[in-house]
């Protein structure tokens, strides 16, 4: 159930507080430049059952302000930042006003999600050197890493500040590959906005595609076929098996025993060909469409039974190699409070052992109640329990993926029927538990049908602040093995 509350700035702080005490999260703020003003929208969610309350707070268009909310929540207090670099949206008090997405050789006052702001300016000198706070002392020295890696991986810039080996105060500084998603979303057709958003971050097409599908057809009031509904939770399942794969493998590169990452890569290759006989495309691109989904295949049940006893078994073999297991345990150890404060989301959340975080369970966009779904929690929060949540879900995936490929035919091209006859929202939200945790996507739509306004949230934005957060006190070395037992998305941060 979504339900809408306009209020007034002075409003804001007080129903935020409320429902954050009720168990709600924010999962997204979107700003919004419509005819008649400027509006803000906070989206909060809660489940089960599942729970949508959006707070829209329109504002004086001589004084574009809002009341912080950075003291109820440490999320609040970055999308707030990240409004105020794109829209010039001051958010009154805030405890940390300075730029968060905008590097300092933006031009000062340039807004680009304004609809006044013309063509990007030429962009300047720096305005000075980025704020790193500073760590003095006896031995204290700095090593700065990236933004540009030895590797494929996308550019962001890590400050260590360090005494011998140990690790005083980590500082992320992302943002390096912001490429305007929001804008080019702003008048296409919802088809042509599909591959925008299979596009947000390349390793999690089906997440967000799904989220904007869900959105759209909420806001359309689009009615979606149970065998497709069906469909699109095998292919999500699919995705989150890939990627944890991976990871896996790479977290054991990352100690030193590179048999078990080959062995990892080519479990994954036969599931990457395998997604190419489900979709057409390795990465599982046009599975899931506005209204429907479309499958070329369905995959084989004894080869995904053979594909989970080796991953099992390359797992077990990890966890019992000792220098694998005493390298992971007690390793940049994420405390539950400290998950809890930041707003961790998927298995960054789940390894610290906080519950109540899978949208699948939250927000089902199809019924899990028959799947018998289990989400795997450990209480550790070091990289062995990272290591542990991905290969528990892993299983939970094979055994979804089985059930709901049951009575599916392939192939499959469920279309929806057309929307019922009355007025839609013209606004809706989608919530999918992709691999890396809850993505919620927003978006509205102008009367002719085309998008004014999609505001995607990858999980990565939640949980970038947290890797810092486990990084103190543990030693330099540590820094590859744990930045990968996050894998936190780049491009799904730097929209």
């Amino acid at each position: 159930m979504r339900t809408a509350h306009e209020i007034s700035a002075t409003e804001l702080p007080g129903k935020a507080e409320a429902l954050l005490t009720d168990g709600h999260r924010l999962a997204l703020v979107a700003a919004h430049h419509d005819g008649v003003g400027v509006r803000v929208v906070y989206l909060f969610v809660s489940g089960p059952p599942d729970t949508r309350t959006e707070l829209h707070v329109r504002l004086d268009p001589d004084r574009l302000e809002v009341p912080t909310l950075a003291h109820l929540s440490f999320s609040a207090g970055r999308f707030e930042r990240e409004m105020r670099d794109l829209f010039g949206i001051v958010p009154l008090d805030h405890p940390l006003p300075r730029r968060l997405v905008r590097h300092f050789h933006w031009p000062r006052g340039w807004y680009p999600m304004r609809p006044d702001a013309g063509p990007p300016p030429t962009f300047g000198e720096q305005e000075g050197p980025y704020p790193f706070l500073e760590v003095e002392g006896d031995g204290v020295y700095e090593i700065p890493v990236g933004p540009v890696h030895a590797g494929l991986i996308e550019p962001g810039h890590f400050r260590f500040s360090v005494v011998g080996e140990t690790i005083l105060k980590l500082k992320a500084r992302l943002w390096f590959v912001h490429k305007g998603i929001e804008n080019l979303f702003q008048g296409r057709t919802l088809a042509a906005g599909l591959p925008l958003a299979e596009r947000v971050s390349g390793d999690t097409a089906v997440g967000h595609a799904l989220a904007y599908c869900l959105a759209v057809e909420e806001a359309t009031g689009t009615e979606v076929p149970p065998e497709a509904q069906r469909a699109r939770a095998m292919l999500l399942e699919l995705e989150r098996i890939h990627n944890h794969v991976a990871d896996l493998g790479m977290l054991c590169n990352d100690v030193g025993h590179g048999i078990l990452n080959a062995h990892t890569q080519r479990v994954r290759e036969q599931l990457l060909r395998l997604n190419r006989e489900i979709t057409g495309h390795r990465l599982l691109r046009g599975g899931v469409v506005p209204g429907g989904a479309a499958l070329r295949a369905l995959p084989d049940p004894q080869q995904l039974k053979a594909i989970g006893a080796d991953i099992r078994e390359i797992t077990d073999l990890a966890l019992g190699h000792s220098t694998v297991h005493d390298r992971f345990t007690g390793t940049a150890i994420l405390h539950a409070d400290a998950a809890r404060t930041i707003g961790c989301l998927g298995y960054v959340a789940r390894a610290s052992g906080l519950t109540g975080t899978d949208a699948r369970i939250a927000h089902p966009f199809t019924p899990y109640d028959d799947t018998r779904l289990t989400v795997p929690v450990h209480n550790s929060g070091d990289v062995l329990a990272r290591f542990l949540i991905r290969a528990e879900e892993i299983d939970v995936s094979l055994a979804l993926i089985e059930h709901f490929t049951e009575g599916l035919a392939a192939p499959l091209a469920v279309p929806a029927p057309p929307p019922t006859s009355g007025a839609h929202p013209r606004t809706g939200v989608g919530l999918v538990e992709g691999w890396r945790g809850t993505i919620a996507t927003r978006v509205e739509l102008a009367p002719d049908g085309t998008l004014t306004r999609v505001k995607p949230v990858d999980p990565s934005f939640f949980n970038w602040p947290a890797l810092p957060v486990a990084l103190a006190d543990t030693i330099v070395p540590d820094f590859p093995l744990t930045n990968k037992s996050f894998n936190l998305s780049y491009a799904g941060n730097d929209l």
